[in-house]
């Protein structure tokens, strides 16, 4: 009984150790005085913590990296927040697989003051010495992007154990390393390649494990009982040796963290343990509000974008009550509208601020002075929480892209995004701003 408790102790105060990682970047963001406008650089921060979970897409962070600098301006503070960023650690599930997942696609990140850094991987991980080495280097020294992905980059100075996603969510191996390369010291733009000849010593470590993440869900039934129950024990038995374990709670000054819910029901088991009870979220996806304020009981309800559906009928399992693009695109849960009101969260009744009207969406997200802020939390949330179809996430990044060009902000702003995803006519105001004490999100 003794060696199984101290064995439950032992799991849980590893899982103290490495979860948390999310915390580290936040502070440089959030501390960024150099451009920007009061409040984005907070915004900003907060945001970035849910791009640092298990659950997120890698590639999502280096995206917010760049609107970091876009926002904020290329000051110092602001682009070594950014790098540092892009060069955190993400979390993983230990319990459901036992290498990282890298961004495979090579236009990200796009700001070229960020290009060429890798990022810290867990120290558990088989060759993370090379690469935490590589990395640490890399924030002040970047290393070669041409042409390349942050996975590519990784790949060719040394590290292949990990698998890859891409920004649409495609799986994918680690490419090749560079094992040979020294064959081709004499192949002209190649001469310098000899550097990376060690390589290709990890270059199938990533393929014992290339079909982890695919299989946690799914064949690994036993394995995901086996670490529920571990994980539930080690809740139980902490509490009577006074082990102490720690439920994680991410807290950011000027805006909570939102923690994204994994959709394959294998990585429940032991999710808690990596965010998502973070922050309060309790589970990303509950009923909270999704189906009673998602467009029914909100002020925006009644507005005109109900009377300009065009009669178009929900897409299958979509609360009736909810509004409806006209474009026909099935948003899932959520409605991806945008409000520009006055006075939100203790502002001047003067200072219009943008955010997203459904609750869901919003919930944790600052209000913000740059659209790109909000229309950026929007497409996230519609794939993390709100189950979107493919094609409705597709049309909600071609009109962040817009928006992004449009470059303008002021309800005109508001309603070209409404308009762009079959919502026109919603009223940008539907919390009849300004109002004493009215915050603006959940």
């Amino acid at each position: 009984m003794y060696s199984k408790v101290a064995l439950i102790s032992a799991l849980v105060a590893i899982a103290e150790a490495r979860f948390g990682q999310e915390q580290i970047p936040i502070a440089a963001i959030s501390a960024v005085t150099s451009g920007g406008q009061p409040g984005e650089a907070a915004t900003l921060a907060g945001a970035a913590i849910s791009f640092l979970l298990a659950a997120a897409n890698p590639c999502a962070k280096l995206s917010h990296a760049d609107l970091i600098l876009e926002t904020l301006g290329e000051g110092d503070d602001a682009v070594a927040a950014a790098r540092g960023l892009v060069g955190a650690e993400q979390n993983f599930n230990p319990f459901a697989v036992s290498i990282p997942t890298v961004c495979s696609d090579p236009t990200l990140p796009a700001n070229e003051l960020l290009r060429g850094i890798v990022p810290l991987v867990d120290p558990d991980v088989d060759g993370s010495d090379v690469e935490n080495a590589n990395a640490a280097s890399s924030l002040t020294s970047p290393l070669n992007a041409d042409g390349l992905s942050v996975a590519d980059v990784m790949a060719a100075n040394g590290f292949t154990n990990f698998d890859t996603k891409d920004a649409a969510g495609n799986v994918g191996e680690a490419p090749a390393g560079n094992a040979d390369a020294g064959d081709n010291a004499d192949a002209g733009d190649n001469a310098d390649a000899g550097d990376n000849a060690d390589a290709g010593d990890n270059a199938d470590a990533g393929g014992a494990n290339a079909d982890t993440e695919d299989n946690a869900g799914t064949g690994n039934a036993n394995d995901d009982a086996a670490a529920t129950t571990a994980a539930a024990a080690a809740t139980s038995t902490a509490a009577t040796v006074e082990c102490q374990a720690t439920t994680f709670v991410t807290v950011t000054r000027g805006a909570a963290a939102t923690a994204t819910a994994e959709a394959d029901a294998g990585n429940d088991n032991a999710n808690d343990n990596a965010g998502n009870d973070n922050a309060g979220n309790n589970n990303a996806a509950d009923d909270n509000a999704a189906d009673d304020n998602a467009g029914n009981d909100n002020a925006a309800d009644d507005n005109a974008a109900d009377d300009n559906a065009g009669g178009a009928v929900p897409p299958e399992g979509v609360d009736p009550g909810q509004q409806v693009s006209s474009l026909g695109l099935d948003f899932g849960t959520c409605t991806p509208t945008i409000k520009f009101e006055p006075g939100l969260n203790g502002r001047s009744v003067d200072e219009f601020t943008f955010q997203a009207i459904d609750p869901v969406v919003n919930k944790g997200q600052q209000e913000a002075l740059n659209p790109n802020i909000i229309t950026n939390r929007i497409c996230d949330q519609l794939g993390n929480v709100c189950g979107a179809a493919e094609d409705a996430i597709d049309a909600c990044k071609t009109a962040q892209a817009d928006i992004q060009a449009l470059g303008t902000r002021d309800e005109t702003t508001a309603n070209a995004w409404n308009t762009a995803l079959g919502f026109e006519g919603t009223d940008i105001n539907p919390d009849n701003a300004p109002q004493e004490g009215l915050i603006g999100h959940t």
